[in-house]
């Protein structure tokens, strides 16, 4: 599987406002979750997942999401590449990161919040969260 990116769109009208983004299927989604990340630790960085999909879409602020291919879940090369996408609010864009991805969630504004739409079972999380320093890449792509 590949990195996806599901683009919508909002409509507007004199009763307000709908943002949506049809393409994205809600197929295999076990459960939902809200990050707010904590103004004085904007990031976390990284966890890996070796079975479970995840699918974010930002809902208030602003995130810089990166993610790098796992070569090796014992002992990650140092040198993968990491990759960024921006989640801004209003923007309407569903990011899917299949399985065998480790990812990085900066938060850009204060009070940004973060939906995420997981495909694993809650009781399932413990044999796939893998854990790496957050050092371990560099979310801004430097080497």
């Amino acid at each position: 599987m590949k990195i996806q990116i599901f683009e919508g769109d909002v409509l507007k009208d004199e009763r307000g406002s709908v943002s949506f983004v049809n393409d994205f299927k809600f197929k295999d989604i076990e459960r939902f979750y809200i990050i707010t990340n904590a103004p004085e630790n904007p990031i976390r960085a990284w966890q890996g997942h070796k079975f479970d999909t995840k699918n974010f879409y930002c809902i208030q602020g602003a995130f810089k999401i990166s993610f790098v291919k796992i070569d090796n879940w014992e002992s990650p090369s140092a040198n993968l590449t990491v990759e960024s996408v921006i989640l801004q609010e209003n923007s309407n864009i569903v990011l899917s990161i299949p399985a065998g991805f480790a990812n990085a969630i900066q938060s850009l504004e204060v009070n940004s919040r973060l939906m995420s739409f997981s495909t694993l079972a809650l009781d399932k999380v413990k044999e796939d969260d893998v854990r790496f320093h957050s050092n371990t890449w560099n979310p801004d792509g430097v080497k």
